[in-house]
């Protein structure tokens, strides 16, 4: 159901945007705390070792159990109300766009909107789309999440105040990572679609959770490093809410970043945080897909009963 059928007229533009804003709103309740995890990884200059002098945190058990006694259980929520911004936001547009542009290219080209590559395209498009809506949200939400106890950002409306002057940097580091967001989702599409994901021998909505499952790992996995990079250069500036942490650096750009962890890091730096990242992936991009596909359906059972109801008064 995920894009324009031709053959099953059921979800409209507006229904595809309800319903994906639904998906992701419930997702992100459910996976905010791996969320979390990810990116204090990610912004970790130190190993991920318990060898490393000074590194925080080592292993995702190890930094459950360490942002809990620091933090509480509150901590693995932190930044929740901007992070529900972005996933709502993100979801609307992201399905409302890519039901849109598969429909379009159905109608005005010979291209079928079931085929993989008009997915391909069209996924990355949609995705682009959604990235750019909701960037300053997404940089919130960083660094709500990044911050540790006593908090820096306490509200929403005084971080969005504290953000205004970062915004042109942070609009254009959104347009130089837009790349990857396009090759992330557009993998994340074409892989969900195709008949060698769906001959599992699973049926319905369990079906579309598993294959959305292993979509969302492997292309996760091919484009990590970019989410990583894009982390990094979100923070900059923050410096002092992440003393707690350990080392921080600053970066001059995307380019400046990349040489930075290379330097310093080493090619493994590319990935650390890869491991909560890959389960987060499983998690949420399963979940969206299995609400999405839910909510689709339940506006589609409501449609119906509406009509038998007005044919039989």
């Amino acid at each position: 159901m995920v894009g324009y059928d031709p053959e099953a007229k059921c979800v409209s533009t507006v229904e595809a945007a309800v319903a994906g804003s639904a998906s992701g709103f419930v997702t992100r309740v459910l996976i905010s705390p791996l969320d979390v995890i990810k990116i204090r990884f990610q912004l970790q200059i130190e190993q991920l070792s318990s060898r490393t002098p000074g590194a925080k945190y080592h292993g995702i058990l190890q930094a459950l159990q360490r942002i809990f006694q620091e933090e509480g259980l509150g901590a693995f929520w932190k930044g929740h109300v901007p992070a529900q911004f972005l996933s709502v936001g993100y979801g609307a547009v992201q399905f409302m766009a890519f039901e849109s542009l598969t429909k379009l290219v159905h109608n005005v080209t010979s291209y079928n909107a079931r085929d993989s590559f008009v997915h391909f395209v069209c996924g990355g498009l949609a995705a682009c789309t959604a990235t750019v809506a909701v960037q300053p949200v997404d940089t919130l939400r960083t660094r709500f999440a990044a911050q540790g106890e006593p908090k820096v950002w306490l509200t929403l409306e005084f971080s969005s105040t504290a953000l205004a002057p970062f915004l042109g940097f942070f609009v254009k580091s959104d347009f130089n990572l837009a790349l990857m967001i396009f090759k992330q989702n557009s993998l994340l599409i074409l892989l969900f679609l195709p008949d060698i994901l769906y001959h599992f021998c699973f049926s319905g909505n369990v079906k579309n959770l598993v294959c959305g499952s292993c979509a969302g790992i492997i292309s996760k996995t091919l484009t990590y490093p970019f989410d990583l990079f894009k982390k990094r250069l979100q923070v900059g500036g923050f410096e002092h809410a992440r003393a707690a942490f350990g080392q921080v650096r600053m970066y001059r750009g995307l380019l400046d970043c990349i040489k930075q962890i290379l330097r310093e890091e080493g090619p493994g730096g590319f990935f650390k945080g890869l491991s909560p990242s890959l389960l987060k992936a499983a998690v949420s991009t399963g979940l969206v897909f299995f609400w999405y596909e839910l909510f689709c359906s339940l506006l589609c059972a409501l449609k119906s009963t509406g009509s038998t109801t007005r044919k039989e008064g």
